[in-house]
């Protein structure tokens, strides 16, 4: 009863249609929403704690993507621009977009952050930094130090502190729970996922469904 009721007030929160609320369930998001790894409960008050943790996902289902190997952080990125629309879908209500490897200016060095936004609900910048890898410690770090560039070069008297989001294809929760306990910026740590497609020239070299059954027999 309780996941019937959260995609009837989701539906009428966000005005969905039928296919879009189709996608959400298909995506299991009643399981994904609210789940990232983050440190708000420390560095946010409330009630804006709360209201961020559950505009968090954990993962982040881009299933409108398909990459074909190799791949870099640039064209994921690329991509999700390019479907920006479906994008924003994924991230949430409330989420505006300001700009892609956007331009900061620190100590005469040029820092380019990979995304970012502008939450209205949350009224707050939301920096997002994709790693096409596994989670590791010293991404934290990094993130950390563009919020702090945005909270000063950008952030208005009446914004609220900027939110960072670190997207990772894979996370140890234990590793990304210790890398942000004692960080005073307020982020989470996610996984996302998307569809990767076998080049056509690997095809041809891989086994078929029925080859693969027929060496598991051989090996009963």
């Amino acid at each position: 009863m309780n996941q019937a009721k959260f995609y009837i007030q989701e539906t009428i929160e966000n005005a969905w249609g039928r296919e879009t609320l189709a996608l959400q369930i298909k995506s299991n998001l009643y399981k994904r929403q609210g789940m990232a790894i983050t440190n708000f409960e420390y560095t946010l008050q409330q009630p804006m704690s709360d209201l961020a943790q559950q505009t968090l996902k954990d993962p982040y289902v881009f299933d409108f993507m398909m990459m074909t190997k190799p791949f870099q952080e640039k064209d994921i990125e690329k991509q999700l621009i390019t479907h920006i629309s479906k994008f924003l879908l994924e991230l949430g209500k409330g989420f505006a977009f300001v700009g892609q490897q956007f331009h900061l200016e620190i100590a005469q060095n040029d820092y380019y952050i990979d995304l970012l936004f502008y939450h209205i609900k949350l009224k707050c910048y939301v920096v997002i930094e994709l790693k096409n890898t596994k989670f590791i410690p010293e991404y934290a770090g990094k993130l950390n130090f563009y919020l702090s560039a945005v909270d000063t070069l950008l952030k208005q008297e009446d914004d609220k502190p900027t939110i960072g989001i670190l997207l990772c294809r894979d996370k140890n929760n234990i590793e990304a729970e210790f890398s942000l306990r004692d960080i005073n910026k307020p982020m989470g740590i996610s996984e996302f996922q998307f569809t990767e497609v076998v080049p056509d020239d690997l095809k041809s070299s891989l086994p078929s469904i029925e080859e693969l059954e027929n060496e598991l027999k051989q090996l009963e």
